[in-house]
């Protein structure tokens, strides 16, 4: 649903996911011109319904933009809650998420001048998905590249102040955490700098309550056009060499994770199989000791119907709960699969691109590309 109000600013929604919706939105004073919603494949689960983030459907919202002539592409996500430093049983869900964020940034903004991607990543800046996210899509920190900053300490957005923050959700980071990002990079022929960025402090001035359990994050991002060859800013500093061997170490770290949420969802697959298999055998088992008194003669003990049918829903009941997580975790074991076969791919090719720089460029220090910048390891002609 897109609509404007008085002042120009174009609304997009993006809350037709999951069974409750997504909560995502932008706002725009820009012409939107294009907008994509991608459900992430794996969400928690149904029988968490107290988490509610199965309910909720986590996704990845896209408009595209035109701002003076150039093309930005605008993302907006919120990635599946943390709700256990020490076990973390979604952590799996999470860098599967992380994983397939990147993907649909990488193949929708191929031909975009600038990329802005802000949400709730449920992620602190050195986790996993973070890494695997920032590294894959040459994608920048607001809050590191800013010349200003004005807001909480550190950069938190979830604060111990908060008053619809439990204290206790914190544990062990008393103070806060940060787990909410607006991230940016330009082009080959635009550069883009975080000149300015603010958050909220809490309680909204003047008034009891804050605006939300989260702080809100605000940026000012300048945008300069360029010719290609005149300057590469937004690329990386490291060397090739480097920045894929980083690259190959933290997609190994994924898999693995990814790996023990395979694990452990064979394991539920299997005791579900296993307990629906023993619902069955006591199906069988009742009606055939409810058989019993049709063929004894002469039998006058009057037949315990009470029990039979309790007995009977509480069969039923066991049969349909271990078929729904069997279907369920099956499906969960297909994402994971899936996800890992691409990252294993993936692997299979950043470790051929790594022998290739080491077999072409044993005891040099990398090329330069005659305006003296490095090339990016990630380009696509390479």
């Amino acid at each position: 649903m897109a609509n404007t109000d008085c002042v120009g600013v174009r609304v997009f929604s993006l809350n037709c996911c999951g069974v409750i919706g997504s909560g995502l939105a932008i706002f725009s004073k820009h012409r939107i011109h294009d907008t994509f919603l991608y459900r992430y494949s794996l969400n928690g689960y149904p029988y968490m319904a107290h988490h509610g983030d199965w309910f909720g459907g986590k996704a990845v919202g896209m408009a595209i933009l035109n701002l003076a002539g150039l093309t930005a592409n605008v993302y907006v996500t919120h990635l599946h809650a943390e709700y256990s430093r020490e076990k973390d049983s979604y952590l799996s869900h999470r860098v599967v998420q992380a994983w397939e964020l990147q993907q649909f940034i990488r193949h929708t903004s191929t031909g975009a001048d600038v990329v802005i991607v802000g949400g709730d990543l449920n992620m602190h800046p050195q986790d996993l998905g973070c890494r695997l996210l920032m590294s894959y899509t040459g994608l920048r920190d607001s809050y590191v590249e800013t010349a200003k900053f004005d807001g909480c300490e550190n950069g938190m957005t979830l604060i111990a102040d908060n008053l619809f923050i439990s204290k206790n959700e914190l544990i062990p980071f008393e103070k806060g955490i940060r787990i909410d990002y607006i991230l940016f990079k330009g082009s080959s022929k635009t550069d883009i700098y975080c000149d300015c960025m603010s958050t909220t402090k809490g309680s909204i001035p003047g008034h009891p309550l804050p605006y939300s359990d989260h702080e809100a994050l605000t940026v000012e991002l300048r945008l300069e056009s360029h010719i290609p060859a005149q300057t590469g800013s937004d690329k990386t500093q490291d060397t090739p060499t480097e920045k894929l061997a980083e690259l190959v170490d933290t997609l190994t770290e994924a898999r693995t994770e990814v790996k023990v949420g395979l694990h452990c969802a064979e394991r539920i697959r299997y005791t579900a199989a296993r307990t629906g298999v023993m619902g069955l055998a006591l199906l069988f088992l009742e009606l055939a000791i409810a058989a019993v008194p049709c063929f004894a003669l002469g039998a006058e003990q009057p037949f315990p119907r009470i029990s039979f049918y309790l007995l009977a829903i509480l069969c039923f009941a066991i049969l349909l709960t271990t078929f729904l997580l069997y279907i369920f975790h099956t499906m969960e074991l297909k994402s994971l699969q899936g996800a890992e076969d691409q990252m294993r791919l993936a692997a299979g090719s950043l470790q051929e691109k790594l022998r290739g720089f080491s077999v072409t460029q044993p005891h040099s220090v990398p090329q330069r590309s005659p305006d003296g910048e490095q090339p990016c390891a990630l380009d696509p002609e390479e």
